[in-house]
């Protein structure tokens, strides 16, 4: 598969985990009021995303009728790029959050945008081969 093809599978995906993520975010948020609570909201979140995004990263964005990893092999490889990409852009949002006084929404928002770019490197290149 093309190179173009599977980046906009990945844009179409992961504009559904988008909208996944931040509809938990938004409830967590809105209905439960303590402190933390837009990590916690941000946890619970990329949690559920990821169950979708394994699915259709397996199937339909990363296909291979031969692939050169079993499939424990690319679900332990997932998790590693979801640990790797969600580590990274959890410590962006506190930054933004405590460091730099964005609104909580703002940096969950610009944090999707670092986990997707980060998620697709090492999906492409580790997990899915």
């Amino acid at each position: 598969m093309k190179a173009s093809v599977r980046l906009v599978r990945f844009a179409t995906i992961g504009t559904l985990n988008y909208l996944i993520t931040m509809l938990v975010i938004w409830i967590v948020m809105s209905y439960f009021s303590f402190r933390g609570n837009y990590i916690v909201a941000n946890i619970m979140a990329y949690l559920i995303a990821q169950t979708h995004n394994f699915i259709w990263s397996k199937y339909w964005i990363f296909p291979s009728s031969n692939p050169q990893n079993s499939l424990g092999q690319q679900i332990m490889l997932f998790c590693t790029a979801f640990g790797i990409a969600y580590g990274i852009q959890l410590l962006f949002v506190i930054l933004m959050i405590e460091a730099i006084g964005l609104k909580e929404f703002t940096a969950q928002f610009i944090g999707i945008i670092i986990y997707g770019a980060v998620n697709f490197m090492v999906n492409n290149r580790i997990t899915f081969r």
